[in-house]
């Protein structure tokens, strides 16, 4: 029956999460307080990989919630839930694609969907950013990540470096300093 339930409740945020991996990040925290099957914190730590690891951000998100719940069948059948969605959808268009591609309705569809997705994506980036920032009480803890977010900046535009280099340093850090 876990299957089934991993199965169906990833199918619906593949089939409504449009906009890629970080549209999926407010369906993943409605899952995770219905559900109990991730916590706040486990994924934001899930979005920090996830970002930082080869792959779509929702598959290797879904790959984790469902090798916690069922290990390795779990993560099969979590990311086989998210993707059948879009797999059927692109089956559907390709086949209609070449009749509807120059279509208005169709056109103005597309683009009356792009501020949506922006602004689910905004909305989640904003409600990830205020648990990162302020989930905790202290003064120090705020302004310890508004400094490391302002050096990391900084670094960026400096050097100018591969991302991974970043990437890797990032993760060192915080390793390093427990953050």
């Amino acid at each position: 029956m876990i299957f089934l339930s991993l199965y169906y409740n990833f199918f619906k945020i593949g089939l409504f999460a449009l906009g890629g991996g970080l549209a999926t990040i407010p369906f993943l925290q409605e899952l995770g307080k219905r559900t109990g099957w991730i916590t706040d914190q486990q994924l934001l730590d899930a979005i920090a990989i996830a970002e930082s690891t080869p792959g779509p951000v929702g598959i290797n998100i879904a790959t984790f919630i469902g090798f916690n719940i069922e290990g390795i069948p779990g993560s099969l059948v979590a990311v086989g839930g998210l993707i059948t969605p879009s797999v059927v959808l692109i089956i559907i268009i390709a086949h209609f694609f070449t009749k509807f591609s120059d279509n208005q309705y169709v056109k103005n569809a597309f683009y009356g969907i792009r501020p949506v997705v922006a602004g689910i994506i905004c909305a989640a980036g904003l409600e990830l950013g205020y648990k990162i920032f302020f989930i905790q009480p202290t003064f120090l803890y705020v302004i310890s990540r508004m400094a490391l977010c302002l050096v990391a900046y900084i670094l960026i535009i400096k050097y100018k470096k591969h991302p991974v280099v970043y990437i890797l340093g990032g993760a060192i850090l915080g390793v390093l300093l427990k953050l």
